[in-house]
């Protein structure tokens, strides 16, 4: 049973990688069609307000679940994660994907170190492990002192402390929330936010180009949430997060496949360390749980 549990662990967190990385794409081809960073949160958010609105009318059940509750964490949410958000989306029309995604992985020390403390989770040998091995891969990609330096990095780095603090509330949130009810108030929340700054009509005024682009970002913004929510539920956010680690080589083959960008020995390199560490802490806590099982 424990170990079905976190075959559930990994396989949610394989939908919202994939989740993230049409996201990804999403908002770069929004961007290059002339659409601001706000507009195309507005569009995110509006699509996947849309999608919840179909399911409560055609499931009323899940009415219930939409209950306002614990609003002060929800707001504390969803304000930190729209503004980490919006400076991911805007390092997306500024740098290289890879770079993007491997500058993230500065989020899952942060919420291994936040998990620990504010969620009182054990830290493991295999899952401080994963955490090093993951950084030390994200180095090896970037190559530091090496490679030349993009101020817009630091955009990234926001908006990484800011998903740890996200991490960190949205594993608070599923102890008495349910995951529809989480990511219903994250449209709710967020998408007044994104029409503050954009053009009201924005959904009126959108190209042919832009239709699957917007479908895309709004329905893996609502999947990579479903998902992401489904694997904290399933486990510890010590367990969740070094997965998220295997983003970065996924979005290195994106982006070379779709934008031409350079996939070099350092990037595969990396790569491999990144997996190393993630197989070692799955082998540790299969073994773990078996352990307890028995």
């Amino acid at each position: 049973m424990a170990s079905t549990k976190l075959v559930r662990v990994v396989l949610w967190m394989v939908g919202a990688l994939l989740s993230f990385s049409v996201m990804a794409v999403s908002i770069r081809e929004l961007a290059s069609g002339g659409l601001s960073i706000f507009e195309i949160l507005a569009i995110r958010s509006g699509v996947a307000l849309l999608v919840l609105v179909v399911l409560l009318i055609v499931r009323p059940e899940l009415r219930a679940y939409t209950r306002p509750q614990r609003m002060p964490l929800n707001f504390l949410r969803n304000g930190v994660h729209y503004a980490s958000q919006f400076c991911w989306a805007l390092s997306l029309t500024m740098l290289p994907l890879a770079m993007v995604f491997s500058l993230e992985f500065t989020m899952p020390a942060w919420t291994a170190l936040l998990a620990v403390w504010l969620l009182h989770e054990k830290m493991t040998p295999s899952r401080l492990g994963v955490v090093v091995l993951g950084l030390v891969g994200v180095l090896v990609i970037l190559r530091p002192g090496i490679a030349s330096f993009n101020p817009a990095a630091f955009l990234v780095l926001a908006a990484a402390f800011g998903y740890a603090i996200t991490m960190i509330t949205t594993k608070k949130l599923t102890a008495t929330e349910t995951t529809f009810g989480i990511i219903f108030w994250m449209a709710v929340i967020q998408l007044p936010l994104s029409l503050i700054g954009s053009d009201p009509l924005v959904f009126f005024h959108l190209e042919t180009r832009h239709i699957l682009p917007a479908i895309g970002v709004g329905i893996a913004g609502l999947t990579s949430h479903y998902c992401l929510s489904n694997a904290f539920r399933a486990g510890d956010a010590t367990l969740v997060v070094p997965l998220d680690f295997m983003r970065s080589p996924l979005i290195a083959v994106v982006g070379w496949a779709f934008y031409g960008e350079q996939l070099d020995i350092f990037v595969l390199l990396g790569a491999l360390i990144i997996v190393a560490g993630v197989l070692w802490n799955l082998r540790s806590e299969v073994a773990r749980v078996r352990l307890a099982s028995s």
